[in-house]
Protein backbone atom coordinates (compact mmCIF):
# COMPACT_ATOMS: atom_id res chain seq x y z
CA UNK A 1 0.00 0.00 0.00
CA UNK A 2 1.31 3.41 -1.11
CA UNK A 3 2.29 5.74 1.78
CA UNK A 4 -0.16 8.49 2.53
CA UNK A 5 0.36 12.39 2.33
CA UNK A 6 -0.78 14.16 5.94
CA UNK A 7 -2.62 17.23 6.15
CA UNK A 8 -1.34 19.60 8.14
CA UNK A 9 -2.93 22.80 9.65
CA UNK A 10 -1.34 25.80 12.01
CA UNK A 11 -3.30 26.53 14.45
CA UNK A 12 -1.01 29.34 15.82
CA UNK A 13 2.23 30.11 15.50
CA UNK A 14 5.34 32.39 17.33
CA UNK A 15 8.62 33.37 16.18
CA UNK A 16 11.17 35.73 16.92
CA UNK A 17 15.36 35.67 16.49
CA UNK A 18 16.35 32.23 15.62
CA UNK A 19 13.13 30.71 16.70
CA UNK A 20 9.67 29.63 15.59
CA UNK A 21 6.99 27.38 17.30
CA UNK A 22 3.84 26.48 16.52
CA UNK A 23 0.98 24.22 17.30
CA UNK A 24 0.25 22.13 14.22
CA UNK A 25 -2.91 19.35 13.71
CA UNK A 26 -1.78 16.57 11.40
CA UNK A 27 -4.91 14.71 9.81
CA UNK A 28 -3.08 11.15 7.95
CA UNK A 29 -5.18 8.97 6.06
CA UNK A 30 -3.26 6.24 6.28
CA UNK A 31 0.24 4.05 6.52
CA UNK A 32 2.84 7.51 5.87
CA UNK A 33 6.21 7.75 5.46
CA UNK A 34 7.64 10.94 5.76
CA UNK A 35 11.68 12.07 5.73
CA UNK A 36 12.15 15.27 7.79
CA UNK A 37 15.43 17.35 7.40
CA UNK A 38 16.45 20.73 7.29
CA UNK A 39 19.91 22.03 7.44
CA UNK A 40 20.04 25.27 9.10
CA UNK A 41 17.82 24.10 12.41
CA UNK A 42 16.74 22.20 14.54
CA UNK A 43 12.95 20.34 14.90
CA UNK A 44 11.84 19.40 18.27
CA UNK A 45 8.22 17.66 18.16
CA UNK A 46 6.32 17.08 21.27
CA UNK A 47 3.05 15.60 21.00
CA UNK A 48 0.19 17.22 22.50
CA UNK A 49 -2.42 14.52 21.66
CA UNK A 50 -1.34 10.45 21.49
CA UNK A 51 1.01 9.74 18.69
CA UNK A 52 -0.15 7.46 16.47
CA UNK A 53 0.63 3.47 16.90
CA UNK A 54 3.63 1.67 16.05
CA UNK A 55 5.43 5.03 14.76
CA UNK A 56 9.31 4.34 14.26
CA UNK A 57 11.77 6.44 12.49
CA UNK A 58 15.80 5.91 11.54
CA UNK A 59 18.10 7.87 10.39
CA UNK A 60 18.76 5.97 7.08
CA UNK A 61 21.94 8.20 5.57
CA UNK A 62 23.71 6.83 9.09
CA UNK A 63 22.10 3.51 10.09
CA UNK A 64 20.57 2.18 6.42
CA UNK A 65 17.28 1.27 4.98
CA UNK A 66 16.42 -1.53 7.74
CA UNK A 67 16.47 0.12 11.29
CA UNK A 68 13.86 2.20 12.76
CA UNK A 69 13.27 3.04 16.80
CA UNK A 70 10.31 3.71 18.12
CA UNK A 71 9.49 7.40 17.99
CA UNK A 72 8.53 8.73 21.86
CA UNK A 73 6.59 11.84 22.68
CA UNK A 74 9.20 14.00 22.12
CA UNK A 75 11.71 13.75 19.42
CA UNK A 76 14.12 15.87 17.72
CA UNK A 77 16.03 15.79 14.46
CA UNK A 78 19.26 17.64 14.56
CA UNK A 79 20.79 19.96 11.25
CA UNK A 80 21.71 18.63 8.17
CA UNK A 81 20.09 14.97 9.58
CA UNK A 82 17.66 12.66 7.41
CA UNK A 83 14.95 10.85 9.86
CA UNK A 84 12.78 8.87 7.56
CA UNK A 85 9.28 8.30 9.83
CA UNK A 86 6.61 5.90 9.60
CA UNK A 87 3.86 5.75 11.07
CA UNK A 88 -0.20 4.20 11.20
CA UNK A 89 -2.66 6.89 10.10
CA UNK A 90 -5.05 9.07 12.33
CA UNK A 91 -5.07 12.15 13.73
CA UNK A 92 -2.44 14.05 15.84
CA UNK A 93 -1.77 17.65 17.25
CA UNK A 94 1.81 18.44 17.78
CA UNK A 95 4.10 21.57 19.19
CA UNK A 96 6.88 22.22 16.46
CA UNK A 97 10.06 24.17 18.07
CA UNK A 98 12.60 25.08 15.43
CA UNK A 99 15.99 26.68 16.53
CA UNK A 100 18.13 27.99 14.30
CA UNK A 101 21.74 26.33 14.33
CA UNK A 102 23.48 29.37 14.24
CA UNK A 103 21.89 30.79 17.01
CA UNK A 104 22.34 28.00 19.03
CA UNK A 105 26.00 27.62 18.26
CA UNK A 106 26.34 31.53 19.59
CA UNK A 107 24.65 30.83 22.78
CA UNK A 108 26.72 27.80 23.97
CA UNK A 109 29.83 29.20 22.53
CA UNK A 110 30.51 25.55 20.64
CA UNK A 111 29.06 23.39 17.77
CA UNK A 112 27.09 20.36 18.69
CA UNK A 113 27.96 17.18 17.33
CA UNK A 114 25.97 14.39 17.35
CA UNK A 115 27.42 10.52 16.87
CA UNK A 116 25.20 7.59 16.14
CA UNK A 117 24.50 6.96 19.94
CA UNK A 118 23.59 10.06 20.39
CA UNK A 119 20.90 10.38 17.69
CA UNK A 120 19.76 7.14 18.96
CA UNK A 121 18.41 9.10 22.56
CA UNK A 122 16.87 11.96 19.80
CA UNK A 123 14.18 9.63 18.86
CA UNK A 124 12.56 9.25 22.57
CA UNK A 125 13.77 12.16 24.93
CA UNK A 126 12.84 12.24 28.35
CA UNK A 127 14.37 14.60 29.53
CA UNK A 128 12.32 16.79 31.96
CA UNK A 129 13.57 20.09 31.88
CA UNK A 130 12.94 19.51 28.29
CA UNK A 131 9.74 18.68 28.11
CA UNK A 132 8.55 21.69 30.67
CA UNK A 133 10.46 24.04 28.50
CA UNK A 134 8.31 22.72 25.64
CA UNK A 135 5.23 22.97 27.36
CA UNK A 136 5.62 26.54 28.57
CA UNK A 137 5.86 27.46 24.62
CA UNK A 138 3.08 25.58 23.98
CA UNK A 139 1.13 27.80 26.66
CA UNK A 140 2.62 30.79 25.20
CA UNK A 141 1.76 30.21 21.50
CA UNK A 142 -1.59 29.32 22.26
CA UNK A 143 -1.92 32.26 24.55
CA UNK A 144 0.44 34.96 24.08
CA UNK A 145 0.60 37.56 26.55
CA UNK A 146 2.30 40.37 27.71
CA UNK A 147 5.94 40.76 26.19
CA UNK A 148 5.40 37.15 24.56
CA UNK A 149 8.45 38.05 22.32
CA UNK A 150 10.21 38.61 25.17
CA UNK A 151 9.29 34.96 26.90
CA UNK A 152 9.71 33.20 23.86
CA UNK A 153 13.25 34.72 23.70
CA UNK A 154 13.96 33.42 27.09
CA UNK A 155 12.20 29.89 26.86
CA UNK A 156 14.12 29.37 23.01
CA UNK A 157 17.29 30.59 25.16
CA UNK A 158 16.63 28.23 28.27
CA UNK A 159 16.11 25.04 25.47
CA UNK A 160 18.87 25.86 23.38
CA UNK A 161 21.21 25.75 26.70
CA UNK A 162 19.33 22.61 28.06
CA UNK A 163 19.71 20.97 24.32
CA UNK A 164 23.49 20.94 25.17
CA UNK A 165 23.53 19.60 28.11
CA UNK A 166 21.31 17.00 26.64
CA UNK A 167 23.97 16.46 24.00
CA UNK A 168 27.00 16.15 25.79
CA UNK A 169 25.20 14.17 28.83
CA UNK A 170 24.32 11.18 26.31
CA UNK A 171 28.01 11.28 24.79
CA UNK A 172 29.49 11.46 29.04
CA UNK A 173 27.63 8.22 30.13
CA UNK A 174 29.28 5.09 30.27
CA UNK A 175 29.36 3.11 27.07
CA UNK A 176 29.13 -0.47 28.98
CA UNK A 177 26.90 -1.59 30.90
CA UNK A 178 23.78 -1.06 28.59
CA UNK A 179 21.23 -4.08 27.73
CA UNK A 180 21.30 -5.59 24.10
CA UNK A 181 19.03 -3.72 21.39
CA UNK A 182 17.38 -7.22 21.09
CA UNK A 183 16.78 -7.03 24.91
CA UNK A 184 15.30 -3.32 24.72
CA UNK A 185 12.83 -4.88 22.09
CA UNK A 186 11.68 -7.81 23.85
CA UNK A 187 10.83 -5.38 26.48
CA UNK A 188 9.45 -2.26 23.97
CA UNK A 189 7.18 -5.63 22.59
CA UNK A 190 6.24 -6.65 25.31
CA UNK A 191 4.95 -3.55 26.76
CA UNK A 192 3.22 -2.86 23.54
CA UNK A 193 1.49 -6.47 23.55
CA UNK A 194 -1.03 -5.51 26.86
CA UNK A 195 -1.02 -1.81 28.85
CA UNK A 196 -0.99 -3.50 32.58
CA UNK A 197 2.48 -2.75 34.02
CA UNK A 198 4.47 -6.40 33.86
CA UNK A 199 6.54 -7.62 37.19
CA UNK A 200 10.33 -6.55 36.85
CA UNK A 201 10.81 -10.66 37.36
CA UNK A 202 8.92 -10.73 34.18
CA UNK A 203 10.83 -9.27 32.16
CA UNK A 204 14.01 -10.30 33.11
CA UNK A 205 12.95 -13.77 32.67
CA UNK A 206 12.21 -12.16 29.32
CA UNK A 207 15.98 -10.86 28.68
CA UNK A 208 17.36 -13.90 30.51
CA UNK A 209 19.22 -11.83 33.01
CA UNK A 210 18.71 -11.20 36.51
CA UNK A 211 16.60 -8.05 37.95
CA UNK A 212 19.43 -6.09 38.72
CA UNK A 213 20.91 -6.55 35.52
CA UNK A 214 17.80 -5.61 34.12
CA UNK A 215 17.31 -2.48 36.02
CA UNK A 216 21.21 -1.14 35.99
CA UNK A 217 21.30 -2.38 31.83
CA UNK A 218 18.12 -0.42 30.99
CA UNK A 219 19.03 2.75 32.65
CA UNK A 220 22.37 2.88 30.91
CA UNK A 221 20.11 2.36 27.76
CA UNK A 222 17.95 4.69 28.01
CA UNK A 223 19.09 7.21 30.39
CA UNK A 224 15.78 6.73 32.88
CA UNK A 225 14.63 3.90 34.86
CA UNK A 226 12.81 0.97 33.98
CA UNK A 227 9.70 1.99 36.25
CA UNK A 228 9.91 5.33 34.82
CA UNK A 229 9.63 4.17 31.46
CA UNK A 230 6.62 1.68 32.00
CA UNK A 231 4.59 4.46 33.29
CA UNK A 232 5.56 6.56 30.83
CA UNK A 233 4.22 3.78 28.33
CA UNK A 234 1.26 3.29 30.40
CA UNK A 235 0.17 6.81 30.05
CA UNK A 236 0.66 6.93 26.58
CA UNK A 237 -1.88 4.23 26.17
CA UNK A 238 -4.37 5.58 29.05
CA UNK A 239 -3.90 8.98 26.42
CA UNK A 240 -4.85 7.10 23.67
CA UNK A 241 -7.78 5.16 25.79
CA UNK A 242 -9.52 8.50 26.65
CA UNK A 243 -9.07 10.05 23.29
CA UNK A 244 -11.52 7.09 21.72
CA UNK A 245 -13.61 7.28 24.56
CA UNK A 246 -13.31 4.55 27.38
CA UNK A 247 -14.08 5.46 30.51
CA UNK A 248 -11.97 6.33 33.21
CA UNK A 249 -13.06 2.94 34.85
CA UNK A 250 -12.32 0.83 32.09
CA UNK A 251 -9.06 2.66 31.54
CA UNK A 252 -7.85 2.28 35.44
CA UNK A 253 -8.47 -1.81 35.26
CA UNK A 254 -7.10 -2.34 32.05
CA UNK A 255 -3.42 -0.62 33.31
CA UNK A 256 -3.69 -2.71 35.87
CA UNK A 257 -4.68 0.01 38.87
CA UNK A 258 -6.51 -1.44 41.86
CA UNK A 259 -9.04 1.67 41.40
CA UNK A 260 -9.74 4.65 39.31
CA UNK A 261 -9.19 6.59 41.83
CA UNK A 262 -5.31 5.63 41.79
CA UNK A 263 -5.15 5.89 38.09
CA UNK A 264 -6.49 9.16 37.78
CA UNK A 265 -3.61 10.07 40.22
CA UNK A 266 -0.98 8.39 38.77
CA UNK A 267 -2.45 10.45 35.21
CA UNK A 268 -2.40 13.97 37.02
CA UNK A 269 1.28 13.66 38.80
CA UNK A 270 2.52 12.40 35.12
CA UNK A 271 0.58 14.34 32.71
CA UNK A 272 -0.63 17.65 34.91
CA UNK A 273 -4.15 17.40 34.16
CA UNK A 274 -6.88 15.06 35.35
CA UNK A 275 -8.44 12.00 33.13
CA UNK A 276 -11.01 14.30 32.29
CA UNK A 277 -9.34 17.16 31.36
CA UNK A 278 -7.09 15.56 29.23
CA UNK A 279 -9.76 13.82 27.45
CA UNK A 280 -11.63 16.95 26.78
CA UNK A 281 -8.71 19.31 26.41
CA UNK A 282 -7.62 16.77 23.49
CA UNK A 283 -10.98 16.63 21.68
CA UNK A 284 -10.95 20.45 21.50
CA UNK A 285 -7.02 20.63 19.81
CA UNK A 286 -8.29 18.20 17.00
CA UNK A 287 -11.27 20.13 16.17
CA UNK A 288 -9.39 23.60 16.45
Amino acid sequence: MPASQPTVVVDAELSGPGVTAQIVRYDIPGPTDALLRDDARYLINMCLTPRPLNARAGYRERWGPHRFERLGDVFMVPPGEALAVRGEGGQQASVLCYLSSQHIDELLGQRLEWSDRQLATTLDITNARIRNLLFRLTEEVRHPGFASARMLESLSGELAVELGRFCLEVEDMPVTGGLASWRLRLIDERLAASPAAPALEDLAALCNISVRQLTRGFRISRGCSIGEHIERRQMEAAKRMLVTGESVKAIAFALGFASPSSFAYAFRRAVGNTPSGFRQRQLRSLKG
